[in-house]
């Protein structure tokens, strides 16, 4: 049995252990997991010499409003590790201004935030923020995680500390692979999925993760997000 560290709201380790259960005999063989990552820096090197001029784009398109093109964002990697995130910006700059605002006086809004740390309707997000987001072209510097091991091609989708509580016991399930550019989540309804099966989903993956399995997911996931199901 193996253990990861649990990680604190704040992002700080403490000294709690959660055990993985149930661990998936085919991801602990040394054979699997190599070729799990010969994967990732194939497809991630193909993926960025074939997106390299659509990234160039997109920063410039980005920066026009004068703040940064890339936004890092701190989020839980493979043994609860943290890691920076990159994406696309898609939010004004005044962003954590406007979502406080927004949220003080929309107590809809705020229980929808409470419940899955999203909204719908985002007035932070910017008009090219909007149309970067349904197409998922805002996660495309991701594969600079991919390609530095921070991130898997396929995985569970990476989460803010704060989101752990939502995974309870099955933490140690999340934690136990990289998080992925994509997922059973992406390919199952992205945000329409509530947590609880999103959860499940996660813990899905690690039980039965096979590299045929990752294979199937990237080769579905173009067409997922061609219909935008879930993207916001």
């Amino acid at each position: 049995m193996e253990a990861y560290r649990a990680i604190a709201p704040n992002g700080n380790a403490t000294a709690d252990w959660l055990p993985l259960i149930l661990r998936s005999p085919n991801t602990d063989r040394l054979c699997d997991k190599t070729s799990k990552r010969w994967l990732d820096l194939i497809g991630a090197i193909l993926l960025i010499l074939l997106t390299a001029p659509v990234m160039m784009l997109i920063a410039v398109a980005v920066k026009s409003d004068g703040g940064p093109a890339i936004f890092r964002h701190r989020r839980i990697g493979a043994r609860g590790r943290p890691f920076f995130c990159l994406k696309f910006r898609t939010m004004h700059i005044r962003a954590r201004e406007m979502l406080q605002e927004h949220l003080e006086a929309d107590p809809k809004a705020r229980a929808e935030w409470d419940a899955t740390f999203k909204l719908k309707n985002d007035p932070r997000v910017t008009p090219l923020g909007r149309i970067l987001r349904k197409t998922s072209l805002d996660e495309l510097p991701q594969l600079f995680n991919v390609l530095v091991g921070e991130m898997s091609l396929v995985g569970p989708r990476p989460i803010v500390a704060e989101e752990i509580a939502f995974y309870g016991t099955d933490f140690g399930f999340y934690a136990y692979c990289r998080p992925g550019l994509t997922g059973l989540w992406q390919i199952s309804g992205r945000s329409d999925v509530d947590y609880t099966q999103r959860v499940t989903l996660d813990r899905r993956y690690v039980r039965h993760w096979a590299l045929w399995r990752d294979v199937w997911i990237i080769l579905v996931t173009p067409k997922v997000f061609l219909g935008k199901c879930g993207a916001y």
